[in-house]
C-alpha cells in the first residue's frame, strides 16, 4: 500500500472514529489515567491522519521505505543516465506512472520522461515530468509545449497519477482533437509547504524565472518543440490555474494562451514586495495595464465559490484583445472529479490555440 494513497488515510480515520467511540462508551467507568489514555490516543489518530492527508496530498513520502530515509521511488525504472548527445546537467529517466483507470492506455500513445533541470537564471534546480506524444518518435517535427502547474499543496505527481493525465492526453491526440503537444509538468517549490504561487519571492526562491526562463530553457535545449511565442502555452488547476494566468499575463512574448481550472484572480500569499496586490494580480494588471493579444481559457465548478467568482471576475476583466472562453462543471467543488471533467475539453481548446507541429 502506498504512503501518499487514500489507502493509508482512511485507515487512519477509521482508528479515529474507533477512539473516540472507546472514549465516549468507557469515559464515565475510567480512572483518571485510562482517561488521559484514550484521550492521546484519540489526539494521536487525529495527527496521524492529518499528516497523512497532508502526505496525500504534496507525495512527499510515497512510500514507507521513503519515510525511512530511502530516497529511491519503485515506480520509477533504473536511470539511463544522459541522452546521446546532451549535457550531462539534464538526465531523463521513466517516471512514476499514473494511476491506472478506464482512460489510461498503457503501452500506447506517449511516454513520460523526467529531466532535473538545473536552473541557471532562478538558482533552482528541481526535476521535471515531460510528456512526449507517440508522434514524437516517429520524425523530425517541432512540437508545441504546454506547461502544466498544480496546486497546493501538491506537485506534477498530481497531475500522472490523481488526474491520469497520460491517460486524456493519449485519447485528445489519438482521436485529433489536439495536436501531438510536448506537456512539462514542473515542480514549482523547492519545498512542499511552501507556496509559491508561481512568483519570484522576495528572500525566497524565484519559482517565476524558473518556470518562465529555465524550464522554456531546458526544453528547448533537449528535445524538438517549437521555440515561438505562438508554440507555447500553460495550464493549470487550483493555484496552478491563477500560475497559468498569471504567468501568461506577465509575460505574453513568450505564451499565446492559458487555461485556468479552478482557479484565482489573486495569490493569495505575501510576495514580499507588495507585487500580491499589483503586478501579480491579474484583476489589477486587466484593470490598469494594457491587454495583450493572448488566449484565456477560464473554468470553474458552479457551486465552487471562490473559484467561481474570481474566474467570472476575470471573464468581464479580460476585454479584447484578450479571447475569453469560460467553461462550467455543474457541481463538484474544487476537487480532482471536477479537473478530471475539465481537462480533455481545457488541452483540446489549448492545443486549438497553440500553433502546430512543424519541420525542423
Amino acid at each position: 500500500m502506498r504512503l501518499d494513497g487514500t489507502g493509508p488515510v482512511l485507515f487512519a480515520a477509521a482508528f479515529v472514529v474507533l477512539t473516540a467511540v472507546l472514549a465516549a462508551a468507557a469515559w464515565d467507568r475510567s480512572k483518571h489515567y485510562a482517561r488521559a489514555g484514550l484521550a492521546a490516543a484519540a489526539a494521536l489518530a487525529v495527527l496521524v491522519t492529518s499528516a497523512l492527508e497532508l502526505n496525500r496530498l504534496t507525495e512527499t513520502y510515497p512510500t514507507w521505505s521513503a519515510l525511512a530515509g530511502d530516497s529511491a521511488d519503485p515506480d520509477r525504472g533504473p536511470d539511463p543516465g544522459p541522452e546521446p548527445g546532451r549535457g550531462s546537467a539534464f538526465r531523463s529517466h521513466p517516471a512514476p506512472p499514473p494511476a491506472r483507470s478506464e482512460h489510461n492506455t498503457p503501452g500506447q500513445g506517449g511516454r513520460i520522461v523526467e529531466l532535473t533541470v538545473a536552473g541557471r537564471a532562478s538558482g533552482m534546480t528541481m526535476p521535471a515530468y515531460v510528456y512526449l506524444p507517440a508522434a514524437y518518435g516517429a520524425g523530425r517535427e517541432r512540437f508545441p509545449v504546454i506547461e502544466a502547474t498544480h496546486g497546493y499543496p501538491g506537485s506534477p505527481k498530481a497531475w500522472l497519477r490523481r488526474l491520469n493525465v497520460l491517460g486524456y492526453l493519449n485519447r485528445e491526440i489519438a482521436a485529433g482533437r489536439m495536436a501531438p503537444t510536448v506537456v512539462v509538468f514542473p515542480y514549482q517549490t523547492p519545498t512542499a509547504l511552501l507556496d509559491t504561487e508561481c512568483t519570484n519571492l522576495t528572500g525566497g526562491p524565484q519559482a517565476e524565472t524558473y518556470l518562465t526562463r529555465d524550464i522554456p530553457a531546458a526544453i528547448k535545449t533537449h528535445y524538438r518543440v517549437r521555440t515561438d511565442r505562438a508554440g507555447w502555452g500553460l495550464i493549470g488547476y487550483s493555484a496552478g490555474g491563477f500560475c497559468s494566468t498569471n504567468l501568461l499575463l506577465r509575460h505574453p512574448g513568450e505564451y499565446a494562451a492559458a487555461a485556468s481550472l479552478s482557479g484565482y484572480a489573486e495569490a493569495g500569499i505575501v510576495i514580499g514586495d507588495g507585487s500580491e496586490k499589483t503586478g501579480n494580480n491579474p484583476a489589477w494588471r486587466l484593470r490598469r495595464l494594457p491587454r495583450p493579444p493572448v488566449g484565456l481559457y477560464l473554468a470553474y465548478a458552479g457551486d465552487d465559490r471562490h473559484a467561481r467568482a474570481d474566474s467570472l471576475l476575470l471573464a468581464r476583466l479580460a476585454t479584447a484583445p484578450i479571447a475569453v472562453t469560460t467553461a462550467v462543471v455543474a457541481h463538484g467543488g474544487h476537487s480532482d472529479a471536477v479537473w478530471k471533467a475539465m481537462e480533455a475539453p481545457a488541452f483540446d481548446w489549448l492545443s486549438s490555440w497553440l500553433a502546430r507541429p512543424a519541420p525542423s
